[in-house]
């Protein structure tokens, strides 16, 4: 089968390029940019031609994009996106319902969501890791380790990722950096702000569950004056969709993060890998950004623990942070997704924690049960190597073409 593959900067791309090939397919690459996603007639009118010249099986893209969709409904050719981003607003595109797509989304509940809407095009396939490249990788020779760190050694520099070992680390962002749009809305009456914190606070307590997008009919007159945010024209998503998922969970997110951060490092050190360099607090290293292809599945493999703590604006999905930590041969703790339990199994494969006081408790026993936290670690990476890979992936979304 030939694959058309729309080769933009996303995550994951060499690994998805190598299972479609390892499973036997021609690939094409067709270079795009993420920012032409909606219209851009000189990139409609160059895929038009590529498609007519290479005559491919089917069209390929991480996320989707309605331009690739309306050029393949012109074409009468099948659209493959696989949607890893979340909150995803293209995917309220009224093209989601062109005939010509299969889109794929990692959370089980939103696609429930699309399914209870009538719309036969959006369906379920969970995030996957190359655990071949990651071991490849992960057991590279490397320089001597150092020995874990404690408290005593904070007046230490951080070293480098390729050659230290911790016992609590996580990696992702603060949602403190400048795209953060919650601190734009410095107008905000009292009313409003005070019903924000209220709401979420609530939402930070509850898991499983995300009411904020349900809530904002009160307040939304004064959010859009705030930060005025509108609707796509081709779209369907609604205001309060836009201020739930691109705000307030972003910045609900964001408090949880800091919070957990701040009650962990009161009892142990924690290692923080995350583009704001300036985040601080007693017993943290911040060692700012790693490279996600290179040095991050080392961080996994090294961490004696490994945090997840997912975006408020998944609703049921395991997200792609928990797929690489298995997948690099690192112990996984986790706040609770209901896709998990589809298919892995907690203490076996992983572990979740349901409260601040349950991550403590657990963190302080995996850290004294070596031989119980590296067999979990173990039957994780092999549980993913079995069913979970991009190969295995590639097989799903191509079974019924």
């Amino acid at each position: 089968m030939t694959i058309l593959y729309i080769e933009w900067n996303s995550f994951g791309n060499e690994d998805m390029k190598e299972a479609f090939q390892a499973e036997g397919h021609t690939l094409v690459c067709f270079p795009f940019s993420n920012k032409e996603g909606r219209h851009d007639e000189s990139v409609e009118s160059s895929l038009m031609g590529v498609l007519r010249n290479e005559t491919p099986d089917v069209v390929f893209s991480f996320n989707y994009f309605p331009l690739i969709s309306n050029v393949c409904k012109k074409a009468d050719i099948r659209y493959i996106s696989w949607v890893y981003d979340s909150p995803y607003v293209m995917l309220y595109s009224y093209t989601v319902i062109n005939p010509c797509n299969t889109i794929y989304v990692f959370d089980k509940e939103l696609c429930q969501e699309f399914s209870r809407a009538g719309i036969p095009t959006v369906h379920y396939l969970p995030m996957a890791a190359n655990p071949d490249r990651l071991d490849r990788l992960t057991t590279a020779p490397m320089p001597d380790a150092a020995p874990i760190k404690t408290a005593a050694d904070m007046d230490i520099p951080a070293a480098s990722p390729l050659s230290q070992q911790y016992d609590i680390s996580f990696v992702g962002s603060l949602y403190t950096e400048k795209h953060n749009f919650f601190e734009r809305m410095t107008s905000l009456n009292d009313y409003t702000k005070g019903y924000l914190d209220a709401l979420m606070s609530v939402q930070m307590n509850i898991q499983g569950y995300n009411f904020i997008q349900d809530s904002l009919s009160p307040i939304m007159e004064d959010l859009y004056q705030a930060l005025p945010m509108d609707p796509n024209a081709d779209g369907v998503e609604t205001r309060e969709y836009l201020y739930a998922q691109y705000v307030i969970n972003r910045k609900i997110t964001g408090l949880e993060r800091a919070s957990l951060l701040k009650v962990i490092t009161s009892h142990h050190t924690l290692d923080l890998f995350t583009h704001d360099r300036s985040y601080s607090l007693p017993n943290l290293v911040n060692h700012g950004p790693v490279d996600n292809v290179t040095q991050m599945p080392l961080v996994f493999k090294q961490s004696r623990i490994n945090l997840n703590i997912s975006l408020r604006s998944i609703k049921s999905g395991i997200p792609q942070r928990a797929f690489d930590i298995m997948g690099s041969g690192g112990f996984l703790l986790s706040n609770f997704q209901a896709d998990f339990l589809d298919h892995f199994i907690p203490g076996e494969d992983f572990d979740y924690y349901e409260s601040q006081a349950d991550l403590l408790a657990k963190i302080d026993y995996y850290l004294t049960h070596d031989k119980e936290r590296q067999a979990i670690a173990e039957n994780g990476h092999d549980k993913l190597a079995a069913a979970h890979t991009y190969r295995h992936r590639v097989r799903e979304m191509l079974c019924q073409i």
